[in-house]
């Protein structure tokens, strides 16, 4: 399962992305303009975005926060599998429901 990493531009940029990363969510419940927020971290806790959840920055074929947010507890995983100029895909490291 794939997701799409959004908002990089306000916080470090694309620079900070590698393949074979591992990206740390975790579910933003304060978040008031969006309940099913789930921020990305890098490892050492900087956030460096959040998954995509909606259909305009959510790649075609990758799945939104909305979809997965009830797949885990309050984190997860991701892998960075794709990097373009100005969008990130991961793979979602946890067995989910829907798998």
């Amino acid at each position: 399962m794939y997701i799409t990493i959004s908002g990089m531009g306000h916080y470090l940029g694309m620079d900070v992305f590698r393949l074979g990363q591992i990206l740390f969510l975790e579910k933003e419940e304060s978040n008031q303009h969006d309940v099913e927020a789930i921020k990305v971290c890098m490892e050492g806790g900087a956030q460096i975005g959040y998954v995509a959840n909606s259909t305009y920055t959510r790649a075609i074929g990758t799945y939104s926060a909305g979809y997965i947010y009830r797949d885990f507890e309050r984190t997860a995983k991701a892998k960075v599998a794709f990097i373009t100029h100005d969008m990130v895909i991961a793979e979602l490291l946890v067995e989910t429901k829907a798998q």
